[in-house]
């Protein structure tokens, strides 16, 4: 455990001496809602109607935009083949490296969201559910995305086969989450919707940090 907070750390503190990584994808979440915005004001029932969608689908290109950046920096410096090959569970680490990313990300587009689904036209009510989505569904894509980055990392431009590898895999988060605030909107219960995008939350960080060691080894070896 004192491994994995050392990690968590070094993160965090590194995204904080690095400014520019934590606010670009922050940035770009917050452009993308403001010109969906801008360009069907003149819809605005339209507008209210996509505004789960449109939410959600700009959390998941903020979340793609910074997930190369999970394991690069370990790989320039050397850090990742001494993670690999010291005597703790590559797991384990990388489960903090993805926490240390949806707290860097995810957490930002998760508070800053529900404000933006105002601006949107949801009701207050509607973006209390769309945080609720936004908090369990954005570290799934932390979690699945390190699979991706893991696979990738080895590889000099490796952006744009990272985008086809997670992108199929991020679809259905996207649906979910996107249709349980919909659902709310239509006066249906969400409580199916809430317990699998919960399930999705619990397999991915279940799994992922798995995946994603077997990954490092295949791609640092």
């Amino acid at each position: 455990m004192n491994v994995f907070t050392t990690i968590l750390k070094r993160d965090l503190v590194l995204a904080v001496r690095y400014r520019a990584e934590l606010l670009n994808p922050m940035l770009f979440f917050i452009l993308v809602i403001i010109l969906f915005q801008l360009g069907m004001r003149a819809k605005p029932d339209v507008l209210v109607t996509l505004a789960p969608a449109i939410v959600w689908i700009a959390a998941l290109l903020s979340a793609l935009l910074s997930l190369d950046h999970m394991f690069r920096s370990d790989m320039e410096d050397g850090a990742l083949e001494q993670m690999i090959i010291s005597t703790q569970p590559t797991s384990l680490l990388v489960l903090a490296k993805i926490i240390a990313h949806w707290v860097i990300t995810g957490l930002a587009v998760t508070l800053v969201g529900p404000l933006l689904g105002l601006m949107l036209g949801l009701s207050f009510d509607a973006t209390k559910v769309l945080f609720l989505t936004l908090l369990v569904g954005t570290p799934i894509l932390s979690a699945i995305g390190s699979i991706g980055v893991a696979l990738t990392v080895g590889l000099r431009r490796g952006g744009v086969i990272l985008s086809l590898l997670v992108l199929p895999l991020f679809v259905p988060v996207l649906i979910f989450a996107s249709q349980t605030v919909n659902t709310y909107i239509g006066g249906y219960p969400i409580a199916a919707s809430i317990s699998i995008l919960m399930a999705l939350l619990i397999l991915s960080l279940s799994l992922a940090p798995w995946a994603a060691s077997a990954a490092l080894r295949m791609s640092v070896s």
